[in-house]
């Protein structure tokens, strides 16, 4: 049970950082999300832990992705990417669009620094490494 409030309070925090970050009050919010005023202050201080539809409804609200809700929410995984993953996801200014084809190139950009750190050495690398 403390699991649930221990979510239940990350995810009204975050909400209220994100909320805070875009300048907008929690009645403005409130009439965004389409969700009561006390409701959503239930779920920034964590007393109530909210629905995907409502976590949706709050991230349509405050134009971040659904997904980095549902991830603090504890429905979603963790995607790849870390803290960069985070930041194009939580950008408000730019559109879903652009969020997704930054993300695809920075994984790209991971894939292949991975596969060549896991290459298998040639003789001429390390001779290269040694000189």
């Amino acid at each position: 049970m403390d699991k649930v409030a221990d979510i239940a309070s990350d995810i009204g925090e975050y909400i209220r950082q994100q909320r805070s970050s875009a300048k907008i009050s929690l009645r403005q919010l409130s009439k965004l999300a389409g969700v009561s005023n006390p409701y959503l202050s239930q779920i920034e201080r964590g007393v109530r832990k909210p629905s995907a539809e409502i976590l949706q409804q709050i991230a349509k609200g405050l134009r971040i992705s659904a997904e980095a809700l549902y991830v603090q929410a504890g429905i979603l995984d963790l995607p790849t990417g870390g803290p960069v993953g985070d930041a194009i996801r939580a950008d408000a200014e730019l559109t879903e669009r652009q969020k997704q084809v930054l993300l695809d190139v920075y994984e790209s950009f991971r894939r292949e620094n991975a596969a060549v750190n896991t290459a298998p050495k040639t003789t001429q690398d390390t001779t290269e490494e040694s000189a």
